[in-house]
């Protein structure tokens, strides 16, 4: 038998020059055959075939860890996050041109205390008398035009005085973060509900003006059961518009913000919080001292604004706040003594309802104009150097005190933690 190729070759040959002949292509079929048989005897079959593999080994099993749960409960917290900014971002930017058909504590107040909510009335910031801005802003904020959407100063001030009463009481928000929450969250106190009320105070300010801020906190604030926006509250308890209020009255809804259900414009006496606000409205805006007090020794024109004289700085605020315009006068107006919460946040307590007893002892009803024992008439008015006209800016400036506007303030307000 031909061992190699090149011999198998050479036997081959004659027979495939035949070309043709079945007995010669059948000869040559037989000798490629054995030569085949003969090449794959002398190779070993275990050498002839590749070797096994290796069985594919399963995937071990990852064991949970402190680390992988961390890992993933901050992804979760993360992806929560994103989803809060984007909603509220989108939210707010709409805010811009369109008032809230809704807010999310209106929602909860009637899903969760079945509460019948009144449909709020907004109204254009111009359309709120001056002298209610400045209660509002003096009472809630008082340097809500000169700081951003949080007060480091309002929050070491509201530590301090939790500390001082052993428990937490106020929160130190500003307005814009009371705009927040009355928007997008729900009143029930914890650490998370102040976190998410910090991320939409940024984003409101970055989005909208501070009087268009202003302007959504008249419009949505919480002012009793069901109740929400001033011009709604005014309605509800005097039967008439907040542009047709007194001083007194004005004051009385200002004051109860901090705890619009369990009290109300009549009832607001038996609370102190709501005594103490009241109270300082009614000295600088209701029953402001005259003239003659303010020049007096001892008297407010007694005491200068540090840094600069108050009168003009209050001048400057109040034109601009009238005008439409940030305000850039150092202080908008004094610090209130307990100065209160939002209506948003409001206390969830229905203790109290409104038509109860009023400061005259009689029966008050809630479609019908209260009759204040401390209402400033006309002549003292006049005689303080304060015109009755909504529009205070020039009379404030005329008359050199600023008009409605109190001195500065030397600390910031704060509102009672819901």
């Amino acid at each position: 038998m031909p061992s190699s190729p090149f011999e198998r070759l050479t036997i081959m040959a004659p027979f495939a020059r035949r070309g043709g002949s079945g007995l010669g292509w059948a000869y040559l079929d037989s000798l490629q055959a054995r030569a085949l048989a003969a090449s794959l005897s002398s190779v070993p079959m275990a050498a002839a075939l590749p070797p096994p593999l290796a069985p594919f080994p399963a995937p071990a099993r990852k064991r949970w860890t402190l680390g992988r749960a961390l890992k993933y409960l901050a992804l979760a917290l993360l992806t929560l996050q994103l989803c809060y900014m984007a909603a509220t971002s989108l939210l707010i930017a709409s805010y811009r041109f369109v008032n809230p058909s809704a807010t999310v504590l209106m929602a909860f107040r009637a899903w969760d205390y079945k509460w019948k909510i009144a449909r709020p009335r907004p109204l254009a910031l111009r359309r709120v008398p001056f002298y209610i801005r400045s209660m509002l802003v003096a009472i809630e904020d008082d340097n809500f035009y000169h700081h951003g959407p949080i007060s480091i100063a309002a929050f070491r001030r509201a530590e301090e005085i939790n500390a001082r009463i052993g428990r937490t009481l106020y929160g130190g928000s500003t307005l814009t973060m009371q705009v927040a929450r009355t928007l997008f969250l729900v009143p029930v106190k914890s650490y998370l509900r102040k976190y998410l009320e910090v991320v939409a105070a940024y984003e409101l300010e970055f989005f909208l003006t501070k009087n268009r801020i202003l302007e959504l906190y008249f419009g949505y604030a919480e002012w009793g059961k069901g109740i929400f926006g001033i011009e709604e509250a005014a309605r509800h308890w005097y039967g008439r518009g907040v542009a047709s209020l007194s001083r007194d009255e004005a004051a009385r809804l200002i004051a109860i913000l901090s705890s619009p259900i369990r009290f109300g414009p009549y009832t607001l006496q038996h609370s102190g919080i709501l005594s103490e606000r009241y109270d300082y409205l009614d000295r600088h805006y209701v029953n402001p001292p005259s003239p003659s007090e303010l020049g007096a020794p001892g008297g407010l024109a007694a005491a200068p604004a540090a840094g600069g004289t108050a009168a003009a700085g209050a001048t400057a605020a109040a034109g601009a706040l009238a005008a439409g315009q940030q305000p850039a006068a150092p202080g908008l107006a004094a610090a209130a003594p307990g100065a209160g919460q939002p209506g948003a946040a409001a206390q969830a307590d229905a203790a109290g309802a409104p038509g109860a007893a009023s400061p005259s002892g009689t029966a008050a009803r809630p479609g019908a104009a209260p009759t204040p024992a401390g209402a400033a008439a006309p002549a003292q008015t006049a005689a303080a150097g304060l015109a009755p006209s909504p529009d205070l800016a020039a009379a404030g400036a005329a008359s050199g005190t600023g008009g409605d506007l109190p001195p500065p303030s030397v600390e910031p307000s704060l509102d009672p933690v819901q």
